[in-house]
């Protein structure tokens, strides 16, 4: 068509879950990740650093090129995997970063990157205040890493539902991505125009649309709206499901077949698909992405652009309303049946076997909307001694999570304290803070995606849910564990020796937990093989510990080290003292006693001489118990 634009985007939603022990801020080792430490590492060899510096191969297989893939394509990372990266593969969030600053200047001063609610929650199965935070908390997130006013968010599974729709547009979010199947029905803006029914996915997706809120008596607000773009589904399938990128010029084949069906002007072709297709899901997928975005572009006069450019350019004509979703639940680009992935057996699953059911997702989200409204009213009374406004706080607790610095936590003080608070309460509210934190963490949606309660999703957000229980204790004396898990137990696996969530939750939670006790222990065992010209502090995951005094002596029956030391938790400036006997069975074996410094029947100086003095009775390792003080 003489004079028409083809305009190309491709949007890569780069996305895991949180994966770190709760207690530790630190992600164990995931024998299923093999040959690698855990997920995020694996992922990350096998997508994330592959797209920032992606091959081009010419005649022979010669490489003739490397390009950086997140230059050219819309992208977003969910906000706690970009701080995975940042903290661990500084030279691919270097690469994303700068990408994003050289798309401002290729694209009309808009960036490629767009942000994510915050822990991949599904916002429509959210109350209001969970709604506003996970908003805020990923457009907060988004500032501190690129600098920049988000213009987009991504809604996770892209779920929408009236009352996250009207928050977006409360927080002036100029745009979002959805699926074509989450259209009802559009019109022209202008005119009278008769509203044309898109309910089975045949939506325009060459077009942008604006989607207007609604007052209280159902009226349109034409004051309040959010513009939408809807991905093309058949070729955003191709790339997930049907191998499109085993093949650059195929996959540039598919696009140009959609092009010249347009009867627009200038037309608008938009794939979204998960970031990770680029390579972990298809081997070599980021290759095919930087020949397409290089080569095929180029050659068949693609115009790459990204949304922000595309909208600035080409604003929306027509208006569209959404599909509510079943009893007005919302809906979803991953789930036929509205957001039931995520707290109903609707029928769809990943990884499921012919018999099995997610009866179980119900009471799973029973038990956890149960623990989360018992923890707002912890956090609501007692944060209310200490903050201006509980609430107002948590959502400014975004700014201490990315900035742990002393001047970021002094600034937090300053705009949420009614007065100057101590140490110790500070810890109290930072305790309180974190309670809340994985309150909100315990509801990332893997939980429920996949096909049983037993899988590593679900077990991780567990921990959470556990983690919040443990900060609540400080605060409360309801059994707050033992309620939650009355519901868990009716959550049945489909794996008859993994039993119930209560059992998946004895069985793989309760001992993930870590404590200062603990860590006193690790800390004594530890001090067998600190050489004498160490320093007397080490950092342990989120502990500093510090050697108060310490005394290593050899007997006749084995090698004992005596000390104190003063463990500081790095997020909540918790400080505890313990006392500790380590005896040294083998090279593998230890006895390890360990004494909270503020028991009152405890002295520690006393111990330490009783056990000196006795190092030596025939009966010392039998006494030892006693005589360190029971």
């Amino acid at each position: 068509m003489t004079g028409s634009t083809n305009h190309l985007i491709i949007h890569g939603h780069f996305y895991q879950p949180p994966r770190e022990n709760p207690w530790i801020d630190a992600i164990e080792l995931q024998e299923s990740a093999k040959p690698f430490h855990d997920w995020n590492e694996r992922i990350t060899e096998e997508s994330y650093r592959p797209n920032a510096n992606s091959r081009i191969l010419g005649q022979g297989n010669r490489i003739i090129d490397i390009v950086n893939n997140y230059q050219y394509i819309s992208f977003n990372f969910g906000p706690t995997l970009l701080h995975w990266i940042r903290r661990n593969a500084p030279d691919v969030y270097s690469a994303i970063i700068e990408a994003d600053k050289q798309s401002l200047i290729h694209f009309s001063g808009h960036g490629n990157a767009i942000a994510q609610a915050y822990n991949h929650m599904i916002l429509p199965l959210a109350n209001k205040r969970d709604k506003v935070t996970q908003i805020l908390w990923g457009l907060e997130d988004f500032k501190y890493h690129f600098d920049r006013e988000a213009e987009s968010i991504w809604l996770p599974e892209t779920a929408i539902d009236h009352e996250t729709l009207e928050t977006l547009i409360d927080m002036r979010i100029k745009y979002i991505i959805l699926s074509p199947h989450q259209a009802l029905r559009v019109r022209r803006l202008q005119g009278h125009s008769k509203w044309a029914d898109v309910s089975l996915g045949t939506i325009d997706t060459n077009q942008a649309y604006r989607c207007f809120a609604m007052d209280e008596n159902g009226r349109k607000s034409h004051d309040r709206y959010i513009d939408i773009l809807f991905y093309h589904a058949d070729l955003s399938r191709g790339v997930a499901f049907d191998h499109l990128l085993k093949n650059a010029g195929r996959f540039a084949d598919s696009i140009q077949h959609v092009f010249d069906g347009s009867r627009q002007r200038d037309r608008l072709v938009t794939i979204c698909t998960d970031g990770e297709t680029f390579g972990h899901h298809e081997p070599f997928g980021d290759m095919a992405l930087a020949y397409l975005l290089h080569k095929e572009a180029v050659s068949r006069d693609f115009k790459l652009t990204n949304f922000g450019e595309f909208l600035e350019k080409h604003p929306p004509h027509h208006e569209v309303e959404l599909k509510p979703g079943p009893n007005g639940e919302g809906t979803s680009w991953s789930c036929f049946h509205g957001v039931g992935r995520w707290y109903r057996d609707c029928g769809c699953s990943t990884g499921a076997m012919g018999n099995w059911n997610q009866k179980w997702r119900w009471n799973l989200r029973k038990s956890l909307d149960y623990l989360r409204d018992r923890l707002a009213l912890i956090f609501s009374n007692a944060g209310g001694h200490y903050f201006l406004d509980p609430w107002a706080a948590r959502d400014d607790y975004i700014h201490v999570i990315t900035n742990r610095s002393p001047e970021s936590m002094e600034r937090f003080w300053g705009r949420n304290c009614n007065r100057n608070l101590s140490a110790a309460e500070k810890t109290i509210c930072l305790q309180l803070l974190e309670m809340q934190l994985h309150a909100m963490l315990m509801y990332t949606s893997c939980a429920w995606f996949f096909a049983d309660i037993s899988g590593i999703e679900t077990v991780q957000i567990m921990k959470y849910a556990a983690r919040a229980i443990d900060y609540a204790y400080g605060f409360s004396n309801e059994m707050l564990e033992e309620n939650f898990l009355e519901i868990l137990k009716d959550a049945h696996s489909n794996l008859a020796q993994m039993g119930t969530g209560r059992d998946i939750y004895r069985r793989y939670v309760s001992p993930a937990r870590f404590s200062f006790h603990r860590m006193a222990n690790l800390y004594a065992i530890n001090s067998f093989f600190q050489k004498d010209s160490e320093p007397p502090e080490s950092v342990i995951y989120q502990y500093e510990i510090t050697s108060r005094d310490q005394q290593r002596i050899s007997t006749p029956r084995g090698d004992l080290c005596i000390g104190s030391v003063e463990i500081f938790h790095r997020t909540t400036h918790e400080k505890r003292a313990y006392a500790f006997l380590s005896r040294k069975l083998n090279d593998i074996c230890f006895d390890t006693f360990v004494r909270w410094l503020e028991h009152a029947d405890f002295d520690y100086e006393s111990a330490k001489r009783s056990v000196i003095a006795h190092m030596n009775d025939e009966d010392f390792v039998i006494q030892l118990p006693e005589l360190w003080g029971g």
